[in-house]
């Protein structure tokens, strides 16, 4: 790629990553107005960008504010969770960026020529550790997808970590003109523990715009200034393939890691995939 166009977009990256714009961006979408006023612009919203509203738990009309349509629930059903022993399924609806083996020295492709280490990415060499030789898979969810986080497994909440950073925005310019964005920008890993498949984890990477993140299960809300840090829950939060376990404001990326070396890819690279779909079953 020729290198002022580089230059010019990783400048652009740059100038939309302030976490105070995402802060002031996500006041203006949780204002509330009034449904005659709202609901044709959800309309038009979801034209624009191809947001099924069909799947939608309420209609446009029920929705108080913009954000609370973007982090919509779904009408019962709409998304089967596979099942089996041996599955490992979508988090999320998104566009399967990356899905291979983690390889041993722990550094995962953002582009070609361009890599980051799950020990950035995670915060820690200790919890790192066990997702080499592992599986991996990049996940992307474009502003037209539902954007709520669930589990893949069947396991038990352990952990969870908060890092502060920009909020870069994660499109294909962002990616590629911005070296280790996955690791720079704000981000929230989740470690979970599963019997079927050993250490899991869930990262959701925040984005330009809103870019808040926060958990079902805990009072965390990102995007507000807060110091790092990892939390070790009282009891080990239960939580079954399929269950919510996270909400995205706007863009986003989740970062799947699994230490299990035994599983054989059963989606690809490319795919658009859906919460409970299959990426991996037992080898």
């Amino acid at each position: 790629m020729n290198g002022v166009r580089l230059t010019l977009e990783r400048l652009a990256a740059t100038a939309a990553s302030s976490p105070l714009l995402s802060r002031a961006t996500g006041r203006f979408s949780d204002l509330r107005l009034p449904a005659a006023v709202l609901a044709p612009a959800i309309r038009a919203y979801a034209r624009a960008v191809g947001a099924d509203l069909s799947e939608a738990e309420l209609p446009p009309e029920a929705y108080p504010s913009f954000n609370a349509f973007f982090t919509r629930r779904l009408r019962e059903g709409v998304r089967p969770i596979a099942d089996g022993e041996g599955v490992v399924a979508s988090p999320s609806d998104s566009r399967l960026s990356a899905l291979g083996a983690t390889p041993p020295d722990g550094r995962l492709e953002q582009v070609k020529g361009s890599s980051y280490s799950i020990e950035a990415l995670l915060g820690s060499a200790e919890d790192a550790t066990p997702f080499r030789r592992g599986v991996h898979a990049t996940l992307y969810l474009s502003p037209a997808m539902y954007h709520r986080v669930h589990s893949p497994v069947d396991g038990r909440v352990r952990a969870w970590r908060y890092v502060p950073g920009r909020l870069f925005p994660v499109n294909a310019v962002g990616v590629r003109s911005v070296p280790g964005l996955f690791t720079r920008n704000e981000r929230v890993a989740l470690f979970l523990e599963s019997e079927a498949h050993g250490p899991v984890a869930i990262v959701l990477v925040g984005a330009a715009n809103v870019g808040r993140m926060s958990l079902s299960f805990a009072d965390l809300v990102t995007n507000l200034g807060r110091a790092t840090g990892r939390v070790v829950p009282a009891e080990p939060v239960t939580v079954r393939r399929g269950d919510e376990v996270g909400v995205f404001n706007l863009g986003s990326t989740v970062v799947l890691l699994v230490a299990d070396p035994g599983l054989a890819p059963a989606a690809r690279a490319g795919d658009l995939v859906r919460v409970g779909q299959a990426l991996w079953r037992r080898g």
